[in-house]
């Protein structure tokens, strides 16, 4: 059985309640029950330090737990700087400090998402006395180098981590019990449809209920695209819409099933494997190549497009897209052994900002059943 953990706002409030208790009543705990809020249950959170830095401000120090998951925040360490007097109305004021990211399409703003907001807020009030404020920094000492491990940046997060997650449960979706889980819900969905959308993860999830897709038919898959596609035919499920960010649909084009960054990463390869096909020119191909992210690898074609009034973005993704479909379909029939057609699948890429990128020919003809 593997274990859950935490998300990082958990940790970072625990870390905030601390400092707090500290400047309030000059002693340290060695662990602190915070509220999860959701799901509706108290967690007991070590803390690892806490110190007075002046009579106004305290640090307390966490690390992070995320249970059995394939996480590279596992083991770094959260502080929060709690201070008293608030620099807005509210009784909590929430910082970023050196280590949480910005978010560049909201004027730099930190990373610090709405659970995560509640969260702090939530558990944090209730230890003050009416009246009273505080200031609360958040700092990820090792945010900034842990980040460029990771695929924030396509998201318009840059120099550090975000404190992102809807909940205060940190699942492992790379272990094989959450595969199951996944399975069990792939198995009751198809028992009532015979068309399902994939999404990888909630941006897909949100964006797909957004175009029109009843919810009813999407299935989460997390990095298990291999698994969950084998299982759907194995269901007799007749129609598969893949729906997912470009960076990680796009693997499905190079045969790559499972796809968490720690498994494979072939997206540079395919990209510009694509795009030598489409007969790009060599200095452009070797460009996209050496783009350090999917996101920077698009926004290299969006531009070359609007330069020279060419049209590669959908050259080259529109050949994405078919690939993946032809690719998924015999994935699926070399894992049938029933001597059985396997599902139709289509194909809808996204961008980070979630603005479609392409649809296969497949994915129209569904989308005009689905929505």
């Amino acid at each position: 059985m593997t274990k859950a953990g935490y998300t990082l706002p958990v940790f970072a409030c625990a870390a905030a309640m601390a400092a707090l208790h500290w400047l309030r009543q000059n002693q340290s705990w060695q662990t602190v029950a915070v509220d999860l809020i959701t799901p509706a249950q108290i967690a007991e959170i070590p803390i690892e330090q806490v110190a007075g830095l002046s009579e106004n401000l305290a640090l307390g120090i966490t690390r992070s737990d995320p249970g059995d998951n394939l996480d590279l925040t596992r083991d770094t360490p959260i502080w929060a700087m709690v201070a008293w007097g608030g620099e807005t109305a509210q009784a909590v004021t929430i910082k970023g400090g050196e280590g949480i990211g910005k978010i560049l399409d909201a004027d730099d703003q930190p990373a610090i998402y709405r659970y995560a907001q509640n969260l702090l807020q939530a558990n944090l009030q209730r230890m003050l006395a009416p009246g009273e404020k505080i200031t609360v920094t958040i700092i990820l000492p090792e945010g900034r180098s842990l980040a460029v491990r990771t695929s924030n940046a396509a998201f318009g997060v840059v120099e550090g981590l975000s404190l992102l997650g809807t909940t205060g449960i940190s699942q492992p979706l790379s272990s094989p019990d959450q595969l199951t889980a996944f399975r069990a819900e792939l198995q009751q969905k198809a028992s009532r449809f015979e068309s399902l959308v994939f999404c990888i993860g909630e941006n897909g999830l949100d964006l797909a209920q957004k175009i029109g897709i009843n919810p009813k038919q999407l299935v989460k898959t997390a990095n298990w695209l291999g698994p969950m596609l084998v299982e759907a035919d194995a269901l007799g499920v007749k129609e598969i819409l893949l729906f997912g960010y470009h960076g990680k649909l796009l693997k499905l084009a190079g045969g790559i099933f499972h796809t968490h960054h720690h498994l494979a990463d072939g997206r540079r390869e395919i990209l510009a494997a694509h795009c030598a096909l489409a007969g790009m020119q060599s200095s452009d191909i070797q460009a996209v190549f050496h783009s350090p992210t999917a996101e920077a690898a698009l926004k290299y074609l969006r531009e070359l497009d609007t330069d020279s009034g060419s049209d590669w973005v959908n050259q080259v993704y529109g050949a994405i897209a078919q690939t993946i479909d032809t690719r998924s379909q015999e994935y699926m029939q070399s894992h049938n052994n029933r001597n059985t057609s396997v599902p139709v699948c289509g194909s809808i890429l996204f961008d980070r900002d979630r603005k479609i990128i392409v649809k296969s020919k497949t994915a129209c003809f569904l989308i005009a059943k689905l929505c």
